[in-house]
C-alpha cells in the first residue's frame, strides 16, 4: 500500500545506534523527542518525569484535563502499569504490536507521573509497531508518553516536515522515519467489569474487535475525557472545513475521494485504508495552499471510514 513503512528498515539503519542512542539519552535526561510511529508521529518523553511531562504539555499547548497514550514494548511491560483482565490481554495479544491502545484500571504501584493520566484512575497504553519507535523503548528502557507531535488541537503529523512545521521553534530533536503508515491516531478501547468502550474510533475496527472477543462493545455517552482525542474540537486546519462536498467553490481546496477527484484525492480506488494513510497530509497540504478554505469529499461510514469521519468532524467547522 501506498504510504507503507516498509522502507523504514533502511532509515533506522542511517541513523544507527549513535542517533537512536542519542534520542535515548536525551529522554533519560529529561528532554523531548519526536518520533515516528505507524499512527502519527509521537512527541515522547520519559511518563516517569514529572517535569519532562510539563514540558510535553507546554510544548504542545495542551490542555492539563487531556490525558496521555504511554507506549511500552510489550504486554509484560505494560502490565507493570496497568491491570489487564482476560478480555485486556485477549486484545493485546491480538493486536499488539499495533495501533490499539487499551485504557485499563492503573496499578497498584504505576509509576507514571500524576499529570500522565489527568487525575483518573485509569491508563491509556500501547504498544507500537514502528521500527524506529521500538528500537527507541529498547535503547531508553523507558515507558514513552507520547501524543501527537503537533501543537494541541491541530493537524496531526504524518511527516517528519509536519512536526517541524507545526512546533517551529518548540520542535524538540525529530527522528524522521519516513510517511507514517496508518496515517491516523490508535483505536482506543476502554476495558472494564468484562466489557469494552470504544473511545476513539481507529484503524482497528469495531468488526475486528468484535471478531476477537464474540462480542460488540457496550454504548455509553459522557462528557468526561477518558482519552486522548474526545474534544470536540480537534485535528483542526487553520482554514474553514466543510464537509460532504462532492463540489467545491473556487475559493476551496477539495480534498476527494473515489470518483470526486478533487485537487488531491485521498483514494481514486476508494480504498478507506489508503485515505486514511493520506488523510492528515492531504490536510496539511490544503492548509499550506493559496485557498482560504478547504473542501472535502463524502466519506463513506464504514470500517476504517468511521474513525476518518470522527477526525473531520471534529476538524470542521461548526455550521
Amino acid at each position: 500500500m501506498s504510504g507503507s513503512n516498509d522502507h523504514i528498515g533502511g532509515e533506522a539503519r542511517r541513523y544507527g545506534n549513535a542517533t537512536i542512542g542519542e534520542a535515548a539519552a536525551r529522554l533519560r535526561a529529561g528532554g523531548l523527542v519526536a518520533v515516528p510511529t505507524e499512527t502519527v508521529y509521537g512527541l515522547a518523553a520519559d511518563s516517569t518525569n514529572a517535569a519532562a511531562v510539563a514540558e510535553i504539555y507546554r510544548t504542545k499547548g495542551r490542555p492539563d484535563f487531556n490525558p496521555l497514550i504511554v507506549h511500552v514494548p510489550d504486554l509484560e511491560a505494560a502490565k507493570q502499569l496497568g491491570q489487564f483482565d482476560e478480555l485486556a490481554i485477549c486484545f493485546a495479544e491480538a493486536f499488539w504490536p499495533g495501533p490499539l491502545t487499551l485504557v485499563v484500571p492503573k496499578s497498584g504501584n504505576c509509576p507514571v507521573a500524576a499529570a500522565v493520566t489527568a487525575g483518573l484512575d485509569t491508563i491509556a497504553l500501547r504498544c507500537p509497531a514502528h521500527p524506529v519507535m521500538r528500537e527507541l523503548l529498547r535503547e531508553s528502557g523507558l515507558f514513552l508518553a507520547a501524543p501527537s507531535a503537533n501543537r494541541s488541537g491541530g493537524i496531526s503529523p504524518t511527516t517528519a516536515d509536519h512536526v517541524a512545521r507545526s512546533l517551529g521553534r518548540a520542535a524538540p530533536m525529530i527522528l524522521d522515519g519516513g510517511p507514517c503508515e496508518q496515517g491516523i491516531e490508535s483505536t482506543i478501547v476502554a476495558i472494564a467489569d468484562d466489557n469494552y468502550r470504544i473511545l476513539r474510533p481507529g484503524p482497528i475496527t469495531a468488526v475486528q474487535l468484535e471478531a476477537i472477543v464474540g462480542k460488540p462493545p457496550i454504548l455509553t455517552v459522557t462528557d468526561q475525557i477518558e482519552a486522548p482525542g474526545q474534544m470536540l474540537s480537534h485535528y483542526a486546519p487553520t482554514k474553514p472545513l466543510r464537509l460532504n462536498a462532492k463540489t467545491a467553490a473556487p475559493d476551496e481546496y477539495h480534498i476527494g475521494f473515489g470518483l470526486i477527484s478533487g485537487d488531491r484525492n485521498l483514494s481514486p480506488r476508494s480504498d478507506l485504508a489508503e485515505a486514511a494513510s493520506f488523510l492528515f497530509a492531504a490536510l496539511h497540504d490544503a492548509d499550506a495552499s493559496e485557498m482560504p478554505r478547504i473542501a472535502v469529499a463524502p466519506i463513506p461510514e464504514d470500517g476504517i471510514g468511521i474513525a476518518l469521519n470522527d477526525r473531520l468532524g471534529r476538524a470542521a467547522t461548526p455550521e
